[in-house]
């Protein structure tokens, strides 16, 4: 099975034989392609049993368990790159959490669906129900997001929080990139770079 386009654009911003930590690493998809290529020395973290079993399968390191209470058993610096893939909208306390990707490391990646998305609003407004799309694709009561995030509101929250963006990617449906200036309402999901300036 082809790995996830937005995966392999996560994977430019990783340096072979890198420190890598995978946040809500699901079935170790991701670690799992960067151990084998790009040689990094990486562990995943979620909470899910399923997805521990499948990370066993796979042969990639991970610890079964809750992001924060993972992150807190590792020192300041210990990874160069931290990522969060489409997993920070199901997040109690999203500050917190980056936060915490900072400290231990030096650069966070993190994408999220974007509920600006032109079709997701205008699902909204012809049907009055919550839209559910390819990257939306729970109902109402069985989602697991907890936060409805826009690239407008995540932009906003880095500079509130002083969270340095170093880079973004702004992606349609379709895995074509978008600039920034049509982001907000053409974009289905955003890939943005946090750096720890005090590194």
């Amino acid at each position: 099975m082809p790995i996830r386009l937005d995966y392999r654009l996560i994977e430019k911003y990783i340096e072979p034989g890198s420190r890598v930590l995978d946040l809500g690493c699901g079935s170790g998809e991701l670690l799992e392609v960067l151990i084998r290529e790009k040689n990094v020395d990486g562990i995943g973290i979620d909470v899910d049993p399923d997805s521990a079993q499948e990370c066993v399968r796979r042969g990639v390191p991970h610890y079964h368990g809750d992001m924060m209470e993972g992150m807190a058993m590792f020192s300041d610096n210990s990874f160069d790159v931290v990522v969060l893939s489409q997993t920070l909208q199901q997040t109690m306390d999203p500050a917190a959490v980056l936060r915490e990707m900072l400290r231990v490391g030096e650069k966070a990646v993190i994408s999220f669906p974007n509920y600006a998305y032109w079709k997701v609003r205008l699902k909204l407004l012809l049907t009055g129900k919550k839209p559910v799309t390819s990257l939306l694709s729970h109902k109402w009561h069985s989602t697991p997001n907890i936060h409805m995030i826009t690239i407008k509101d995540f932009l906003r929250f880095c500079r509130e929080w002083n969270f340095q963006v170093s880079d973004a990617i702004y992606l349609t449906a379709a895995y074509t990139r978008l600039p920034a200036s049509l982001a907000n309402l053409m974009a289905a999901m955003a890939i943005f770079v946090l750096r720890n300036d005090t590194h």
